[in-house]
């Protein structure tokens, strides 16, 4: 958890605040399991976030996002716990490699599979350094997204959509007000989708997670929300008195620093604006869990016990903060 002291409200500000926001940031199907350990543990320590009267979901956290308002923390656990085993990913050197002429695609749903993290990883690298700022990074991330297989895939689209959507324990928006980013892959611009919005809960969290190819919805595509600003989007929850944020990647970010598109620069932002910020971070002997193993179904049990154990140590510590 983050030490570094919190700004303090004064006592009018504090009244005329929206109440406590809920950051769920993105990380990967481990990621997204570190999510629910770490909410999970904490509801068992006393402390129920899922209440919160925002939440923020980006990519793997649209998901975790829509599972909380959906489902008991310790269900959601039970269920990750119990899943079938999934078989680790070969060593790279046990793969036979790409043809030269065809680079590997994602997988027929969209998204890398596991033996394509580090490929994906380095192609957005390259859109990332050649990029002027961070619209121009979105309009690339778009465009190059466009350009993969699966965007003109319908069925691509529609197993996305099915393999999504049976993950969500409600296919309903729920009643708390819920947020979930993406960027359009035509445009490069900024998108938010609510219960408002007029697309359906399972196509907000497909877009949020689209990383491996754009995602349409109606006549427009979309991709991973990731890259609207920084896996976790915390600047959404401006204009909350308490704001907590779970970060898989540790508030680490792939942009330059100019950008501001950080998670350290949306808690100043945030904090200068009045309000309270605490994070969460996986700890340092859960760190191999996430980066290029992010995809490896098999390490989700891990990652949920990691960030389940982490939840319940910290609950305490966050009782006062959040209530």
């Amino acid at each position: 958890m983050n030490t570094t002291p919190s700004s303090s409200l004064p006592s009018a500000r504090t009244r005329t605040l929206p109440t406590r926001a809920l950051v769920l940031g993105g990380g990967g199907s481990t990621g997204n399991a570190w999510l629910i350990g770490v909410v999970a543990g904490l509801f068992d320590g006393g402390l129920d976030v899922t209440g919160a009267d925002l939440i923020i979901g980006t990519s793997a956290g649209s998901t975790a996002a829509a599972q909380i308002t959906g489902a008991s923390p310790a269900q959601l656990l039970a269920d990750i716990l119990a899943g079938p085993p999934h078989q680790r990913p070969a060593p790279a050197h046990q793969r036979p490699a790409p043809a030269r002429q065809q680079p590997a695609s994602p997988g027929s749903d969209g998204r890398p599979r596991p033996g394509q993290v580090s490929e994906h990883l380095e192609r957005t690298d390259r859109i990332i350094a050649a990029a002027g700022d961070a619209a121009d990074m979105r309009r690339r991330m778009g465009a190059s997204a466009l350009e993969l297989p699966p965007s003109s895939d319908a069925s691509a689209h529609a197993r996305w959509r099915a393999t999504v959507a049976s993950r969500l324990p409600s296919q309903d928006w729920p009643a708390q007000p819920v947020r979930l980013t993406a960027v359009n892959a035509g445009t490069g611009e900024p998108v938010v989708f609510d219960r408002h919005s007029g697309v359906d809960l399972a196509d907000a969290v497909a877009a949020s997670c689209s990383s491996g190819f754009a995602y349409g919805i109606g006549g427009s595509s979309y991709i991973d929300g990731g890259y609207r600003s920084n896996a976790e989007n915390a600047d959404l929850a401006a204009g909350y008195a308490r704001v907590l944020v779970l970060s898989p990647f540790g508030g680490r970010t792939r942009t330059p620093a100019e950008w501001g598109m950080d998670l350290a620069t949306q808690v100043d932002g945030l904090r200068a604006g009045g309000s309270r910020v605490e994070t969460i971070f996986p700890d340092s002997g859960s760190e191999h869990l996430f980066g290029v193993n992010a995809m490896d179904l098999s390490l989700r049990p891990s990652a949920a016990r990691a960030g389940y154990g982490q939840g319940r140590m910290l609950a305490g510590k966050l009782n006062e903060f959040w209530r």
